[in-house]
């Protein structure tokens, strides 16, 4: 098991699935984990379980999928920690509606959750990262293959697959490593290295 005693990761989607599990474990595992997610609901049984392991956690709740948000954020993680080590991009939705039934609000929510959220986030976690020496950038890629996966979803994380890639390949020479990942042990993984 790796340790990761006093690593600062940040988690989004924290609230539930993935990235619940990502960041319970991170916390088991010694990170101090700044735990983001749209709505406390879930986020805040997330934060009680990990406090109740012993875990270090601070809940934040802003839309990842949006600039102001993005930005209030990553300023709050820095101002209670210092600095983000990691990020693990969990945050995700899922529409189960086909191309002839979805309407124009649902395919550009997937899009800004799945794919222009993940974007700023990396970016702008990038440049901190950056001016500290380095990190690791960790996207959550399309999980396997299964069924209920749509349009709006596939097309979004193929998006998210190229825009890995191109992070990568950028951000390499200022010592941040940008992982596509397809499920929470390859999440757990690329933050231990």
């Amino acid at each position: 098991m790796v340790n990761l005693k006093d690593k600062v990761v940040l988690v989004t989607g924290a609230g539930k699935g993935m990235g619940r599990l990502v960041a319970e474990t991170l916390a088991a595992r010694g990170a101090c984990v700044a735990a983001d997610d749209v709505t406390p609901i879930n986020l805040d049984e997330t934060v009680a379980r990990i406090t109740a392991a012993g875990g270090r956690v601070k809940g934040y709740v802003e839309d990842v999928a949006k600039k102001m948000p993005v930005q209030t954020l990553l300023n709050q993680v820095l101002d209670d920690f210092g600095r983000i080590d990691a990020l693990v991009n969990c945050a995700e939705v899922e529409p189960q509606k086909t191309v002839y039934e979805m309407d124009e609000w649902d395919w550009q929510r997937t899009l800004d959750v799945n794919l222009s959220g993940p974007f700023l986030l990396a970016q702008s976690v990038g440049r901190i990262m950056k001016e500290k020496g380095g990190g690791t950038i960790v996207l959550a890629g399309a999980r396997p293959k299964g069924t209920g996966r749509r349009a709006a979803y596939l097309a979004s994380k193929a998006g998210l697959a190229a825009l890995a890639k191109a992070a990568e390949e950028e951000f390499s020479g200022f010592g941040v490593k940008v992982v596509l990942v397809d499920s929470a042990e390859a999440a757990l993984e690329a933050c231990g290295k």
